[in-house]
């Protein structure tokens, strides 16, 4: 048999978990394994980013948009510390990543060694397993394992540490192939009397309503969500993860659930009947005070985590499973009907919405001043609703949100339970990477921007056709909006002095246009849309404006803020 060493095998056990796309940067701990990467530079691809959470973010953008196991690489100490704020993030928004770290040599853990990080401790309560590997002929096993734990169930991220010695070390290769215990398919015995009771609250349900979340599009549920919907004649509303797993031009789609959300989608939470939650966990954004959410309604919660059961919110039927296979035994079971008075409700509300809020975002008549809204609304129009929409996180990431009219599944990526700032550049750069011919557009506050700004010059070496656009109000906006509201406008550190992004942007060979006015927005909008090679948009959009409606933290879902 072949003598081969660690990091050669590491790098043949990704290659049998079908890696193709590596995000990563080299240090001295994690050195061997560049160097052996250099033999496998035509199977394996990686892409040198500028930091390393740009690295974590970008195999979750891979992942969010492809459905596979985003891989990334880093060195010991702070190459894997600077991984922690994605694993975070990941664990919280269900993404799959294997992120695999350098460590010093075995014989000196434990020493306080140059660069050297207790990277297992540290990552514990934000993976779903981490391993830390000293010996070469554990890497097979532990590789394989750590692809399966991490789409097992509800996916998350697995962190495997590699000391330099393991990586360096010599052993005989065999092909083998490892068999992890399955998944037990088979419902408990309570579920079909679960599945019966499900059943029938639907059917003698009188206001029914669909919360939809990020666990459909994990599921690939969105055509059984559709079907079921279509019969049942149910309103469909969508977590923030949850958008696009919905058409958000179909007669049922009601809005967006949450803090920044739509009237109608919130406030009638509180009149349903019977809700069926589906691949969502009940987040504080979504429920807003527990004490008074939806007390009326007896809920049926899918979810492929037992954990999530009863968690937040008590339900009255509990289907714990995968949701595609759960949403279509109950499409089957379910009688068709429909609940038009209910919808109508949904309309009327809406107008109310629409007069007060919506209407006065997209008819702003000051042509030198330009709201975030309108660009998103006119951005959605010109892309027909089909791009892949990645957005960072603030005021900009709920007003796209709310404005563009997702068409496709799978079309929104953004950062959810953690709230992670700097996430969309690199997020957009994978998920480009991740997508084929699909459009991608990163949509960016101003602050965010610059977080991982770095990660442009990915974009110019790989020569990524990302399409990003900046709204640029000088503000930390979501904070600035907060302190106004709550804060006694007591304006505090929230002004931002930006660069020149025009400037920075010809430093990185990225073609790029500022825009001032409706008409210099409407032009450079066709120009992004039909560049074929990587733009940059500027948008100079007003400095004050804030996002509604707005339901406060801490108050109920009915406690809707219009101004």
């Amino acid at each position: 048999m072949e003598k081969i060493t660690g990091a050669a095998m590491l790098l043949k056990s990704l290659l049998c978990q079908k890696t193709e796309l590596i995000f990563g940067y080299p240090g001295g701990a994690i050195m061997p394994i560049y160097d052996a990467l250099y033999d496998f530079d035509k199977k394996l691809r990686h892409v040198l980013t500028r930091h390393e959470q740009g690295a974590i973010h970008a195999a979750q953008g891979y992942s969010r948009i492809s459905g596979k196991t985003g891989v990334c690489f880093a060195t010991s100490g702070p190459g894997a510390t600077n991984l922690l704020t994605g694993i975070c993030d990941a664990m919280l928004d269900s993404t799959p990543v294997v992120c695999i770290t350098g460590q010093v040599p075995s014989s000196l853990l434990g020493t306080d060694a140059f660069q050297e990080a207790n990277i297992i401790s540290m990552t514990t309560s934000i993976t779903k397993w981490n391993y830390q590997i000293t010996s070469a002929k554990e890497i097979p096993y532990v590789i394989a394992k750590a692809f399966y734990i991490a789409q097992l169930g509800r996916p998350g991220p697995v962190l495997i540490d590699i000391t330099k010695d393991a990586q360096i070390e010599m052993f005989e290769y065999k092909d083998e192939s490892f068999n992890f215990t399955a998944l037990n398919k088979k419902f408990e015995s309570h579920f079909i009397d679960n599945i019966s009771l499900a059943i029938t609250l639907i059917n003698n349900a009188k206001k029914p309503y669909i919360l939809a979340g990020h666990g459909v599009t994990l599921a690939k549920a969105e055509n059984e969500l559709l079907a079921f919907a279509n019969k049942v004649k149910i309103p469909v509303a969508c977590t923030l993860l949850g958008l696009s797993a919905f058409p958000c031009d179909h007669p049922l789609y009601v809005g967006m659930l949450g803090m920044h959300g739509n009237y109608a989608a919130n406030f009638l939470t509180n009149d349903a009947d019977v809700i069926i939650a589906i691949g969502m966990r009940f987040d504080d954004r979504v429920t807003g005070n527990l004490n008074s959410f939806a007390k009326q309604a007896k809920i049926i919660h899918i979810d492929i985590d037992p954990s999530e059961i009863n968690k937040n919110v008590k339900c009255t039927v509990a289907l714990i499973g995968d949701a595609k296979e759960i949403v279509e035994i109950l499409q089957e079971g379910v009688h068709e009907n429909n609940h038009d008075n209910w919808i109508d409700k949904f309309k009327k509300y809406y107008e109310r919405e629409y007069n007060e809020v919506i209407h006065k975002e997209l008819n702003h008549k000051n042509e030198k001043e330009i709201k975030m809204a309108e660009v998103v609304h006119l951005l959605s129009q010109k892309t027909n609703g089909n791009a892949v929409i990645v957005t960072d996180v603030g005021q900009h990431q709920m007003v796209a949100a709310r404005y563009y009219n997702f068409k496709c599944n799978n079309s929104h990526i953004s950062s959810g339970g953690l709230g992670t700032m700097g996430f969309a550049l690199p997020a957009a750069i994978g998920a480009k990477l991740g997508a084929g011919e699909r459009e991608v557009i990163a949509i960016i506050g101003d602050g965010g921007f610059q977080m991982n700004i770095q990660e442009l010059g990915v974009i110019m070496q790989e020569k990524i056709p990302l399409k990003i656009i900046v709204l640029n109000n000088s503000f930390l906006g979501m904070v600035r909006q907060w302190q106004e509201l709550f804060f006694e406008n007591r304006i505090s550190s929230t002004e931002m002095h930006n660069p020149n992004f025009i400037k920075i942007m010809e430093g990185y060979g990225i073609r790029a246009n500022k825009a001032e006015n409706h008409t210099e927005l409407n032009d450079y909008l066709d120009e992004l849309v039909s560049a074929k090679e990587s733009y940059f948009l500027e948008v100079k959009v007003l400095k004050s404006e804030n996002v509604f409606p707005m339901i406060p933290s801490g108050a109920g879902v009915s406690e809707v803020r219009f101004s």
